[in-house]
């Protein structure tokens, strides 16, 4: 299994934040905006649960030129469902080495030129299963069944990558989850 680095936007947006302006991100827990009104009877899915969060602190990160979050998750844990090929930033096909969700984009695979979200001590915390890490208007978590899971909570847009294979699609903590 090809490694696949998981890329939280967080870190991409604090790295962006900290080093254009050396200010802090705050998360104002703001509500998510809500979305059009449409013609669809279902109803909203609900927010995300905070009956199982991880005290953030213990996952920032300072790598050079920012400030982000960082976590592993449990090794026996396979992941799959990575594509063969993505293009790069010249366009061309080449192997997918990251995993990314922006504030107001879908969840993609990319492949960076140059490991741009590494700790130099390469000591990022590990997120225990059932643990919800949310800082900066994101949030991940990690589930024995389901994977690894994170969510921009401005779009609500976010990704599941898990033994099954990979699904554009945030899935929650359960309330009743140890």
């Amino acid at each position: 299994m090809r490694a696949i680095t998981l890329i939280w936007a967080t870190v991409l947006v604090a790295v962006l934040t900290a080093g254009c302006s050396g200010e802090r991100i705050v998360n104002t827990d703001e509500p998510r905006p809500a979305p059009p009104v449409g013609t669809s009877t279902a109803p909203p899915p609900p927010p995300p649960s905070n009956a199982h969060l991880a005290n953030a602190f213990d996952y920032v990160g300072y790598p050079p030129g920012g400030t982000g979050y960082f976590f592993t998750w449990p090794a026996a844990m396979g992941i799959t469902g990575e594509p063969d090929s993505v293009p790069d930033a010249a366009g061309e096909d080449t192997t997918p080495n990251a995993l990314v969700v922006e504030r107001d984009a879908d969840a993609r695979f990319v492949a960076l030129e140059q490991p741009e979200f590494t700790l130099d001590s390469d000591s990022a915390t590990t997120l225990p299963f059932n643990r919800i890490l949310a800082a900066a208007g994101f949030r991940c978590n990690v589930q024995e069944e389901s994977g690894v899971s994170c969510l921009s909570e401005r779009s609500g847009k976010g990704f599941t990558f898990s033994p099954d294979g990979f699904v554009p699609q945030y899935t929650d903590v359960p309330a009743d989850a140890r």
